[in-house]
């Protein structure tokens, strides 16, 4: 009798410890489903707010769910970016955009192409190597690439520390330059899963009136890599920044199997006199296209240079990709401008932001339904 009470009171503890055990395990398993796919205004509006706050001058309603926790220093072109924590304990990088400072423009204008994979040479002895898509043909820019060489090196360790308290989940924010930066960080995050992060962080990344950050094949693996509602794009339709750099597309710029490849060897088979009117257009749509390229990469690439290196000492010149097919990326969201909208934010031929800053990107989100 004493046995059977025993082996009883044994069965009875076991029981409670299987479901204290579920009690506990339920709602760390749940700590990974704090960020949902998808846009969410109200994510986003609590975004812009913190990440506004980059910037001292601007007055702005302050973020209700979130805490600041580091202020970087600036380092690269006048770069600096933010970490705050939400209340529900997800990790948040807010990148700041474009400063007054002639440095900051400087990386936006230094608008060369560069391969997505490879290495920069920082100084002669530092050298940073990146992945930030699959693609050979996968270009990006070279001053915004800068950017995210010098920040994640910052903002890694501050990852693996807070990784390290249970913090598995991050938010990434950036508006106008913060918004580029923002594309080319989060795909190089997501390419050191693995590596130098672990394999089952978390990004979600909202980029905000951000420039078109690299080529067609760089949008792909972008779109690819955080389909399924990770990363998105905010763009006001009457903000002109989110339509920058020009773009020029060349021949070369086509997937390898297109009808242009061998369009010389298919006139030169025509006769003599469709062959020259042939050859006459191809050669008016062809070169002036691949001349306007070569200027791009010679003013913005190559004596866009010369001036870096006054800024950054040691650093040495990458060799171009050669494209300028800059597009839009990511999935996107637009805050379309109606009349309502241009009634409080007239177009102005003397405020050529005043579509891009925060206030008006909160007036159009307010639009949009939950």
């Amino acid at each position: 009798m004493i046995e059977a009470k025993r082996v009883y009171g044994q069965i009875v503890f076991l029981i409670f410890l299987l479901g204290a055990g579920f009690c506990v395990s339920t709602p760390v398993s749940a700590q990974g489903n704090r960020l949902k796919p998808g846009f969410d205004k109200d994510e986003y509006v609590e975004l812009i707010r913190l990440t506004a706050l980059n910037y001292d001058s601007i007055d702005i309603a302050r973020p209700t769910r979130s805490r600041r926790i580091y202020r970087s220093r600036e380092m690269a072109l006048d770069n600096r970016w933010e970490y705050w924590v939400r209340d529900d304990n997800v990790g948040i990088i807010s990148i700041r955009g474009t400063t007054l400072s002639s440095v900051s423009w400087l990386a936006n204008f230094y608008a060369a192409m560069v391969p997505a994979a490879g290495e920069l040479h920082l100084t002669r002895d530092d050298v940073w190597k990146y992945r930030l898509a699959d693609h050979p043909k996968a270009a990006v820019h070279i001053g915004w690439l800068i950017a995210t060489a010098y920040l994640s090196r910052d903002i890694i360790p501050k990852i693996d520390s807070s990784y390290r308290r249970g913090i598995k989940e991050y938010l990434i924010i950036g508006h106008s330059q913060g918004g580029a930066i923002s594309f080319l960080l989060n795909a190089y995050l997501q390419n050191q899963k693995g590596g130098l992060l672990p394999q089952d962080l978390r990004i979600k990344t909202y980029c905000s009136a951000g420039p078109k950050p690299g080529n067609l094949y760089f949008a792909y693996d972008y779109e690819a890599m955080t389909q399924g509602g990770w990363a998105w794009n905010v763009v006001n339709s009457a903000d002109w920044v989110p339509e920058t750099p020009v773009s020029i597309q060349t021949i070369n710029d086509f997937n390898k199997t297109n009808p242009f490849v061998n369009a010389r060897t298919a006139i030169r088979k025509q006769p003599f006199a469709k062959r020259l009117a042939l050859r006459y257009i191809f050669n008016k749509l062809d070169k002036p296209t691949r001349k306007a390229q070569r200027q791009y990469q010679r003013f913005l690439g190559q004596a866009a240079s010369r001036i870096v290196q006054k800024n950054l000492t040691g650093y040495q010149t990458p060799r171009f990709y050669e494209s300028s097919h800059y597009v839009r990326t990511g999935n996107t969201i637009v805050l379309k401008a109606d009349e309502d909208y241009f009634k409080q934010y007239p177009d102005s031929d003397k405020q050529i932001f005043i579509h891009h800053v925060f206030q008006p990107y909160l007036f159009l989100v307010d639009k949009l339904k939950p």
